[in-house]
């Protein structure tokens, strides 16, 4: 059983503290989960939502896990990529994404009849 009661973020920017910084840390051995790689002193890491926040995560402990920061900027990227994706197609089926702009070019109908 766990002696300590696991840490919830009030918001989801809520900074997490020092102390649940320093436990998930060691819960993951100080190995960086994109990378496998193990976070050395000096190292700059975060910590990095398992399932991210968009995709209904939630800001606690449990949902944490320690990551070098380059290889988390380019997840955190590729993350942004396809949120951005998921929205315009949710957006384009409630009928609210903007429609091009742009007129359909074509020659128009051939005349097969004179009127």
């Amino acid at each position: 059983m766990r002696s300590l009661p696991e840490w919830i973020g009030k918001t989801d920017d809520e900074k997490v503290p020092p102390r649940v910084r320093l436990r998930v840390f060691e819960k993951f051995g100080g190995i960086c989960q994109l990378s496998q790689r193990k976070i050395m002193a000096g190292d700059a890491w975060d910590l990095d939502h398992i399932r991210a926040l968009w995709r209904g995560g939630e800001h606690r402990e449990s949902n944490l896990h320690p990551v070098l920061k380059q290889p988390h900027r380019e997840k955190s990227a590729e993350e942004q990529t396809v949120q951005a994706k998921c929205d315009r197609v949710r957006q384009k089926h409630l009928g609210i994404y903007p429609k091009s702009k742009a007129s359909i070019k074509s020659r128009g109908f051939a005349k097969t009849r004179d009127a």
